[in-house]
């Protein structure tokens, strides 16, 4: 059995090891969210249902009017997450994603404006709240009283946090805040905004610390909306913090841990991106079937033709796959699992990607239709494309992805176990020799250790089992093949980790897949599970041959080339072939 507190199923997949206990079975709601959810679908479709034009009005103003907030607040949307005793739903995080994904059907800049509140701007509350903070915060945020907003990203600290230059300077018992906080979703409608400061005290030294800041303390303001591409609605804007007095009682966490809260929020808040990717892909298929089918063109619907019929299988498939993956990493915070940074990194970029994909696919079927922007297809392809972006980068995603797995393996090495603790650490110091390593876990690369096994599934999906497997031997064997080939210098060496990452990324939603179709295999028979089986049927296909490609890729590349050419392109600041 599994150890919820310390087991990662894709560091452990590094080693070669399945966890098959981690997803299997595959997660479900309870019968009580089931019965909630369905009341909150309904109560959805009354709200957004027939406000299409709105949307379009909304996005072209690039505002929400303050009557549709208020909507939202009577409707229990900023109380999804926060426990029934304090006025909220108590939704778990399977629940909560579900529900994200039932409001993006309408309208992104909607289910940014409900995500960036319960994911990420109230969730620290939730995570390493006192008692006393939960006491003075939780109804009103529930009721939307007070709206809350994530306040990391500065000018020039993005995805590098470490680089934050808002300060938190002691004085007595409060706290003095000044700094600026750059493109901060709900930040013209919050009244709570957790922010990220560097702290000079006795062993938080130049480190982060996470406050909880109200709108009506002196020195907080507001600026303009900002005019952006996509969910043009929701409320983006800057924060600033001058001479903010911020009381020691609304410090959260422990001082110096900021880092630390901020990136628990993140991976805990992900699925609710990811909830809202599925859900957008859901109405897009919608969308594009029904555009297909009514399109005509020879004689007969576009429905017909197979290069159509390719990319809405295409796109059926990925949106299968983002929800096995994203309900998979909320049932593992469901569960009480600890270790799933990794995980939830992955269900944010495969789900905003395949999003990504399906978005201008879809675009494609419609044609100059989808042009128009008196079509939805325009806008929705310009409210994704943030998604790759916000809530981490999918790039620096990746690094974290193949770096804190290869930290498992690094762990196992006694010249490693001490310096590759985080991804954003100092360089690796030493790098042993790797042959006592290499002895201990011949076994798990080669599968004669009998680790890297799922039991107890169907004969009918066999096949893509043992893709699988092979898989998990070629991802331990490409582990050790980098660490060895790169060393001390791996952290610097993002090729190699992209690609370490693109496997891992593969072999999860795999994973997950396999375990989303034999769930369905179990409730409904083989044949009930036909098209299912189908389906990962062709991902695995797919997937074998990414990850062999990767694997390949590690010692025979372009990597040189590739660097040599942006070098060049770097230094000129331009395109130097031109042909006249």
């Amino acid at each position: 059995m599994a150890d919820i507190e310390t087991t990662s199923f894709m560091r452990s997949l590094c080693m070669g090891r399945i966890e098959h206990d981690v997803i299997f079975p595959f997660p479900k709601v309870t019968e009580a969210e089931k019965e909630t959810l369905g009341d909150i679908a309904g109560a959805l479709q009354g709200l957004l249902g027939a406000r299409t034009e709105d949307f379009y009005k909304w996005d072209e103003a690039g505002e929400m009017p303050a009557e549709f907030i208020d909507e939202l607040k009577e409707f229990g949307m900023f109380g999804l997450v926060i426990p029934e005793a304090q006025g909220g739903m108590g939704l778990g995080n399977m629940a909560y994603s579900r529900t994200l994904q039932e409001v993006a059907k309408y309208d992104a800049s909607v289910a940014v404006t409900i995500g960036a509140h319960s994911s990420i701007g109230m969730r620290g509350l939730l995570l390493f709240g006192t008692d006393d903070q939960k006491e003075r915060y939780y109804e009103k945020l529930a009721t939307g009283e007070m709206i809350a907003a994530y306040c990391l990203t500065e000018p020039g600290a993005g995805s590098d946090a470490a680089a934050v230059k808002t300060t938190a300077i002691r004085d007595g018992d409060h706290w003095v805040l000044n700094g600026n906080k750059l493109w901060i979703t709900n930040g013209g409608i919050a009244d709570f905004f957790t922010v990220f400061a560097k702290t000079d005290e006795e062993g938080g030294r130049g480190k982060m610390t996470g406050f909880i800041v109200t709108s009506d303390m002196e020195g907080v303001s507001i600026g303009p909306h900002e005019d952006k591409m996509g969910l043009r609605a929701s409320s983006t804007t800057t924060v600033h913090l001058d001479n903010v007095r911020v009381p020691n009682s609304n410090v959260l966490g422990e001082i110096g841990q900021g880092f630390k809260v901020a990136m628990s929020i993140l991976n805990s808040g992900r699925t609710g991106l990811g909830g809202g990717s599925v859900g957008a892909m859901k109405h897009l298929i919608e969308l594009a079937t029904k555009q297909a089918n009514e399109r005509k063109t020879f004689g007969q619907p576009i429905s017909s033709y197979g290069l159509i019929k390719r990319k809405v299988s295409r796109m059926v498939i990925d949106c299968y796959t983002s929800e096995a993956v994203v309900t998979m990493v909320g049932g593992l915070i469901d569960a009480g699992y600890q270790e799933y940074q990794v995980e939830a990194a992955i269900s944010k970029v495969y789900a905003t990607e395949c999003l990504w994909r399906t978005a201008d696919e879809a675009l494609q079927i419609a044609a100059g239709n989808g042009f128009m922007k008196e079509y939805p297809y325009e806008r929705i392809v310009r409210d994704c494309r943030i998604n790759r972006i916000f809530e981490g980068t999918n790039e620096i995603l990746r690094l974290l992805i193949a770096l804190q797995a290869m930290n498992e393996v690094a762990s196992q090495l006694k010249e490693l176990s001490s310096t590759m603790k985080g991804i954003f650490n100092e360089p690796i110091k030493g790098f042993g020799v790797l042959s006592d390593y290499a002895r201990k876990h011949a076994a798990l690369r080669t599968g004669i250790g009998g680790e890297a096994k799922f039991v107890g599934t169907h004969e009918a999906i066999q096949e893509q089992v043992d893709i699988f497997e092979d898989a998990t031997r070629d991802l331990a064997q490409a582990t050790d093949k980098i660490l060895r080939k790169h060393g001390k210098g791996i952290i610097g060496k993002q090729f190699a980790s992209h690609r370490l990452a693109q496997i891992m990324i593969s072999l999860f939603v795999l994973a997950c897949t396999i375990s989303r179709v034999q769930a369905s295999i179990d409730a409904n028979g083989v044949d009930g599970a036909t098209t299912e089986i189908d389906i990962l049927r062709a991902f695995a296909r797919d997937a074998r041959v990414r990850i062999k490609h990767n694997f390949r890729r590690i010692d025979s590349n372009d990597d040189e080339i590739m660097k040599s050419l942006a070098e060049q392109a770097f230094e000129a600041e331009g395109f130097r072939w031109d042909t006249i």
